[in-house]
């Protein structure tokens, strides 16, 4: 039985003491997964005693505390701050804004009796600022008896909407897994010149406005590399494998006998067309990278390099640091010596510095991939394309990756992040991500949040969120529980959506929350009312209210609408039942065979006849699966979604899926290359030359 010092710490931390399942049954949380969570913040609640102390510990901490760290509000709100201070005394407020400017504040009336902590009396007096403070991140700078006392103010916009060069238009693109889409010159696998190239081609010939790609984050520096691109190291950096060390500037001052080794492994790095290996395609990019690296600079570049690495701080030199360790010693820093998991530590300084060469090598990689990357977003642009590079943003980050090595005290230790019992996993899932600690964050004031989301916004078009639900609330699960003994632990989605907002009002970037799956129905009004898109799956577009396919006409304006995702198999493959097919091959089909079969048969003959009452499909072509793909297609202009995305999969008649969710290796996940409508592989110029794509962008666009 939950006690009321333990019921109200977990209140306070933001911890669900109940939630609704997904058959809609009241379901409440045990005591032994809150005090697990609870531990994992830092609060001991294994006893009544422990409960009661941890309350008083953070009751008393917020009172001795002059200011809150950090206090975020929407342009137009009034800033009411609280400073506590010794009774009887008084304070002098203000707010020193980013442009230097210093405001005072004006204090208001504060009713809130004195308290005594540690033996004293503690008062707490309450300022307000102007509502029209600008955007921006600002300083509160207090004056007290106990010294000066500063903490973080910022002002986010109350709506960002669609960037400034869509005018209100609705564009359409392509979304593409970059690892599987290969060139005649590339290294086994897609890298950021291909993501050139197909933005040229999309944006040029066929009109499209952006390229959504999967998440381009740093992974593991030495094999065995993670193959999920959800599953990063670290969210800040950019991934090496997506370099192409010919295109380097540097590499053409190479000798002959060295560019003759740089294309023996560009051979080697080849795939059998099966599977995308990573772990070969970076042991062999690695070493030309390395040849490449050693190359002489011209002054300019060299000099372009040092200011990359002196705004990148310390951050890039920890990471890079991180590589390199991870090379000696194995990917997981956990295993490493004790001395050695302190990114801040003396024997890791000594490590750097006596393998400088090789951290200045790895920090080099993160300049030439932010170059070759910029340089897809440059191509976009001068093809005409209305955003250019949609990026994507993973929910969660490796647990024995660089960002838990650089961050260990913003992440919570004993539990992970996952999700409930649902209809398709009966038992919960359990992704293996350690998740940020809320009350940490406020307490850097959001600054590693900040830092990722302007790291992922710089130099492309816009971001796609992967479940932006991650910024309200986060199921987690202990260790040992199980997914289905975990609960939702709460962030202050006010701050981190305010933080994102901001952001990307100021790179004028498109941003696409996937807000998919089990959602409380205000935080899809909450995203809209801020100017955030949503995300619309043809097949997974119902009516609340009726429980019956959602007409087009009812989808959400502020949505980035499609028929399918990389969790499902390419258009064609679901009309084939390949979804139902590969869940029963692989043993996690919830119902019989037999039964999904019929349903999913079901499904598409009430497709064929929507689409016939709408008008984007003939009726004596209905059973042609690509006519059918590309009426699917013409179905999303009927929706009001200012934002239509295709499959790049579905444009060269792939069937294969890319993802099958409750598997590991039983499938392989994140590695089949690109294929045609029969499984071949398929280069970037075949694509170019194709007729499939042009049919299906005249399907898609306006």
């Amino acid at each position: 039985m939950t006690t009321p010092d333990l019921q109200q710490l977990a209140e306070r931390m933001g911890i669900a003491l109940e939630f609704w399942d997904w058959k809609g049954n009241h379901t409440l949380i045990s005591d032994d997964t809150v005090i697990a969570v609870l531990g994992a913040m830092g609060f001991d609640a294994t006893t009544p005693e422990a409960s009661a102390a941890s309350l008083t510990r953070l009751n008393e901490a917020e009172w001795r505390r002059v200011l809150r760290p950090c206090t975020v509000v929407e342009e137009g709100q009034e800033a009411r701050i609280d400073v506590h201070i010794p009774a009887g005394h008084e304070a002098r407020v203000q707010v020193v804004l980013e442009n230097g400017q210093v405001l005072p504040a004006q204090q208001v009336e504060n009713w809130e009796p004195d308290r005594e902590v540690d033996g004293a009396l503690r008062g707490e007096a309450t300022f307000a600022f102007p509502t029209d403070l600008p955007l921006g991140y600002h300083t509160i700078e207090a004056a007290t008896p106990e010294g000066e006392f500063s903490a973080t103010l910022i002002v986010t916009p109350a709506f960002v909407g669609f960037p400034q060069r869509m005018r209100g238009n609705r564009i359409w693109g392509y979304a593409c897994q970059l690892y599987s889409v290969s060139s005649r010159d590339s290294w086994g696998m897609g890298d950021f010149v291909d993501l050139a190239d197909l933005s040229t081609w999309a944006g040029g010939e066929q009109g499209a406005g952006f390229v959504l790609v999967n998440p381009l984050h740093a992974a593991q520096s030495t094999p065995p590399i993670e193959p999920s691109p959800y599953l990063p190291a670290s969210r800040r950096f950019l991934s090496p494998l997506y370099i192409r060390p010919q295109e380097i500037p540097e590499a053409a001052a190479m000798s002959p006998g060295e560019r003759e080794v740089m294309q023996s492994c560009r051979e080697a790095s080849q795939g059998d067309g099966i599977r995308v290996d990573r772990d070969k395609t970076w042991r062999n990019k690695r070493e030309a990278l390395w040849a490449v690296f050693h190359q002489p600079r011209r002054a300019a570049r060299q000099a372009a390099f040092d200011t990359f690495r002196r705004r990148a701080g310390s951050a890039l030199r920890e990471f890079a640091t991180w590589s390199v360790l991870s090379e000696d010693h194995g990917c997981d820093w956990r295993l490493w010596p004790g001395d050695l998991q302190n990114p801040r530590s003396e024997a890791t300084r000594e490590f750097a510095e006596a393998n400088a060469d090789r951290v200045e090598f790895f920090e080099w990689l993160q300049w030439i991939a932010q170059l070759q990357l910029s340089a897809a977003q440059t191509a976009a642009e001068e093809a005409g394309m209305t955003v250019g590079v949609l990026s994507d943003l993973a929910v969660g980050i490796a647990a024995a990756g660089a960002e838990t090595w650089m961050m260990r005290d913003v992440y919570a230790d004993g539990v992970t992040v996952g999700a409930p019992p649902d209809q398709y996993n009966q038992a919960g899932q359990d992704w293996g991500q350690p998740p940020w600690i809320p009350s940490r964050l406020a307490e850097l004031s959001y600054g590693p949040f900040r830092d990722m989301v302007r790291a992922a916004l710089y130099r492309v078009g816009g971001l796609r969120i992967d479940h932006i639900i991650g910024l309200f609330r986060l199921w987690w699960v202990p260790q040992g529980l199980g997914p289905a003994a975990g609960t939702y632990v709460r962030y202050d989605h006010e701050a981190m959506v305010g933080i994102l907002a901001l952001e990307a009002y100021r790179a004028q970037a498109l941003i696409v929350g996937e807000d998919l799956g089990t959602v409380e129905p205000w935080v899809r009004e909450y995203l809209s009312r801020r100017g955030l898109l949503g995300t619309g799956v043809l097949w997974w577009e119902y009516d609340p209210s009726t429980g019956q396919l959602s007409e087009p006409e009812r989808w959400r304006e502020y949505c980035m609408a499609s028929v399918t995702t990389h969790d499902l198999p390419p258009t064609q493959g679901y009309l084939e039942g390949g979804h139902v097919l590969l869940r029963h091959e692989l043993g996690i089909l919830t119902e019989p065979l037999e039964d999904e079969v019929a349903w999913a048969r079901a499904e598409i003959d009430s497709w064929k006849s929507r689409l016939i009452d709408h008008g984007v499909l003939e009726s004596d072509r209905a059973n042609d699966p690509e006519e059918l793909m590309l009426a699917l297609h013409r179905y999303l202009k009927l929706t009001p979604s200012k934002v239509l995305v295709a499959s790049l999969a579905d444009a060269v008649g792939e069937r294969r899926t890319q993802n099958q969710p409750g598997t590991l290796d039983e499938y392989p996940n994140w590695r089949v290359p690109l294929g045609d409508r029969d499984g071949n592989p398929i280069t970037l110029e075949e694509i170019f030359d194709a007729d499939l794509p042009r049919r299906l962008a005249a399907a898609i666009s306006n």
